[in-house]
Parts: C-alpha cells; structure tokens; sequence
C-alpha cells in the first residue's frame, strides 16, 4: 500500500480523523548527512499519530536509527525539520535488551511506575497486568537473566509502557530473534500502538511490517534513487 510523502500513514481503524487530531511526529523534507560523508537521504517527510505504528526500513547503513535520533531530538537534521509535540514523552527500546540480571522481571518492570510515586504494591499490580497482556504473566518472579532474547524483548516493550509514553522510538527489536519470537514482537509492538501511543519502529523484519499501519523505505529516499523524482514513494 503507497501513500503520498505528506501521508505516510494509514489510520489503523480506517478513520483519518483521530490522527489528524493528534499527530505525535511531523518529518518534514528532511535530509541528513554526517560531517565529511554525502547524505544518508533526502525529501524524507510523513506523519505520525497517536495509536499509530510505523515502520522505518531500509538497507544496513541507510540510516534508519539515525532517523529514530533525529525524531527524538538527539540530534538537528542537515536539511527540513522534524517537529514533536513540546513536551511529549518519549521512550526509547534499544536494540539488544539490557536489564539487571538478577532483578525479577516484575521488579523491572514496575520500576518506572514506582519512581513516579505509586506505592509499590499499586505499581506492581499495575506492571503485573502488562506482563499478561504480553504473555509474561508466569515470568514475573523470573530473573531477566534467565529470560529468553524474546521474552526479555518483550519485557523493554512493558518496561517502556510503565514509562506512559506519548512516543515510543523501537529500534531493531528482532534483529537477533528467531521467527516465533520476531511474530511476538511484532504483535507485541502493534498492541502498543492500540493503547495510544505513536509507535515507530526501525527494522528489517517482515514480521515487524506485516504489524504495521505503514512503511517508510530509506532506499527510496537515497539521493541517487531520486534522479527522476521517485524517492518520495512510502509503502
């Protein structure tokens, strides 16, 4: 499915009404390069609303984390901007999932909620009740380093809802799994999105698309793609 470069993304029920009111990310011709190197890509620009997810792909080095860095204000584009809600919250899942080993995934989990001063027995409840909806209701007094590179995957996407998030940036989230758990994942990352949040996700995975509302192909966006004005495709 294409849609034009000011359209990249097809509202998940169908009605363009709900994003038009609340677009979380506005990439708007936007270009990057690195000191010394030519640019990664051009003409970039689409929206992103709440309840929203997004696929950003594209080959290895296309730039698809950089662009995840540039959303989340990290750093400037060289060309066009990138604008956020002033703020908004955002979350960022790293690529390889990292956690204190010998914490308990309920511990980790509930973290977050605990630091914005919810008793810790309300908080726990509360993290409980995610870990179920992703399917690590019978892994809560686990340690995170008795956990599988899907489960512990799938634990950085709750420990990033107890964050309440508007934005959640994933980059990579399946890059080292094997099928079953990039399927979970993927079902993981668009139940995220059902709950309000804008989702972008940067990844190679077939599993990860299939999740999403709409992809962003780098590829096209590569200044040598655009000699006939044909970059500003989105899939």
């Amino acid at each position: 499915m294409r849609f034009g470069a000011r359209n990249a993304v097809a509202p998940r029920d169908g009605s363009a009404t709900r994003g038009e009111q609340s677009t979380m990310v506005q990439v708007r011709d936007v270009g990057h390069r690195f000191p010394g190197t030519a640019l990664l890509y051009e003409h970039v620009s689409f929206d992103v609303a709440a309840g929203q997810l997004l696929a950003v792909t594209g080959p290895s080095g296309s730039g698809k984390s950089t662009l995840l860095s540039l959303i989340a204000g990290w750093d400037k584009p060289t060309l066009g901007t990138v604008e956020v809600p002033r703020g908004a919250r955002i979350c960022w899942v790293f690529q390889n999932p990292y956690g204190p080993c010998y914490r308990t995934v309920l511990d980790i989990a509930s973290f977050p909620i605990i630091a914005r001063n919810v008793p810790r027995a309300l908080a726990q409840e509360q993290a409980a009740g995610l870990l179920d909806d992703f399917g690590l209701a019978a892994k809560v007094d686990s340690r995170f380093c008795d956990l599988s590179g899907g489960e512990a995957q799938r634990l950085m996407l709750v420990r990033a809802i107890c964050c309440a998030p508007d934005l959640l940036l994933v980059d990579e989230p399946t890059a080292q799994l094997d099928m079953r758990s990039a399927r979970q994942v993927g079902e993981s990352l668009s139940l995220l999105a059902s709950r309000g949040m804008a989702v972008i996700v940067a990844t190679h995975d077939p599993f990860v698309w299939k999740a999403c509302d709409a992809v962003v192909d780098l590829e096209r966006f590569m200044p040598l793609a655009d000699a006939e004005g044909g970059a500003h495709a989105v899939a």
